[in-house]
């Protein structure tokens, strides 16, 4: 790691980290697992994997409280594992199950979740960004302390819709924080021949939303700053902008070769900034956790991971019928 340990020693307990850790692994391990799916014809259609950027929502979730809701777009698997979906009902609507979480009708691009609050991936580039603030008007309307974490990535964030949202989200004083998830490469173009912007979330100035930009593989970082943003929404003072510098190191896709970029570049983002790698580093050699302890807990979630692989091959195709139920006519 690049980071220097004696740099990084935040107050912060070892509980806190080992659950960072854990979760963050989680949705590392499940990714890895549904390319291996994807690869063996199990998985259909699209599928976005979110290997690289577990610290965003991480960091994020630490700073919500129940009630709070979540949308994003579609690479989402890591959205749903973070906000507490259970693993073996992801991995079946992936398969096209019955036991996945729309019934095998969404896939991997479009589920949710009522109880855990999370309102979807969103396969339309930047459409969930006017859902988010209709979620957070919602709350603001019931009097409620709630808010919403609107995702979308710097690919959508060239999008129209998201100007037209700023100006009434900052207008109504909705309690929505817009997550810009900056990975730098959209579907494949970089931020850098995109735009001639500095930073995305300045963009929010013109229409008078505060933000500010955050190292997106520092789990600490996200959540220190997810917690600034929250308190920013629950005061009533309206939207927040945090533009979340990460990266994807697969591709926008799973039929994507990536070919935009070099191997060495990923390769040094790996060796330098990985965000599991640097909680790891704080927990070893901070002395709260050692390679033992940690290497358990990477049985322990390929274990879980495993059987949610399991559960979704048992788990049987949806019947015909379902084709005709959820759907308003």
């Amino acid at each position: 790691m690049a980071r220097k340990p004696e740099e990084a020693r935040p107050n912060v307990r070892k509980d806190e980290l080992l659950q960072y850790y854990r979760d963050m692994l989680l949705i590392r391990r499940f990714e890895e697992k549904a390319g291996q799916l994807y690869g063996m014809g199990l998985i259909g259609g699209f599928c976005h994997l979110y290997i690289g950027q577990e610290a965003v929502v991480v960091g994020l979730e630490a700073a919500t409280k129940e009630g709070d809701k979540r949308i994003t777009s579609y690479r989402d698997h890591g959205h749903m594992l973070a906000c507490g979906m259970d693993p073996r009902g992801v991995m079946a609507e992936l398969t096209g199950r019955i036991g996945g979480y729309s019934k095998g009708k969404g896939g991997s691009m479009h589920m949710f979740s009522k109880e855990r609050h999370f309102y979807g991936g969103h396969g339309i580039v930047g459409a969930q960004v006017p859902l988010g603030a209709g979620l957070a008007f919602a709350d603001k309307y019931l009097g409620n302390d709630n808010v919403t974490f609107t995702y979308f990535g710097d690919g959508a964030a060239n999008q129209g819709q998201v100007y037209e949202t700023y100006n009434m989200a900052e207008l109504w004083e909705l309690p929505v924080i817009f997550v810009i998830e900056n990975n730098q490469y959209a579907m494949g173009t970089s931020v850098k021949r995109s735009t001639k912007s500095k930073t995305l979330f300045e963009r929010g100035v013109a229409y008078g939303i505060p933000g500010e930009q955050v190292d997106g593989m520092d789990v600490l970082a996200v959540k220190a700053a997810g917690e600034k943003a929250v308190a920013h929404c629950r005061a009533g003072k309206g939207p927040y902008i945090l533009e979340m510098m990460t990266y994807r190191y697969r591709g926008h896709s799973m039929s994507d070769p990536a070919k935009y970029r070099t191997r060495e570049e990923v390769e040094k983002v790996k060796t330098e900034k990985d965000c599991i790698e640097h909680v790891r580093d704080l927990l070893t050699q901070g002395g709260l956790a050692s390679d033992e302890e940690l290497k358990a807990i990477d049985k322990e979630i390929k274990a879980l991971v495993n059987e949610a692989a399991e559960f979704s091959k048992e788990s049987p195709e949806p019947p015909q019928g379902e084709l005709w139920t959820d759907i308003t006519a």
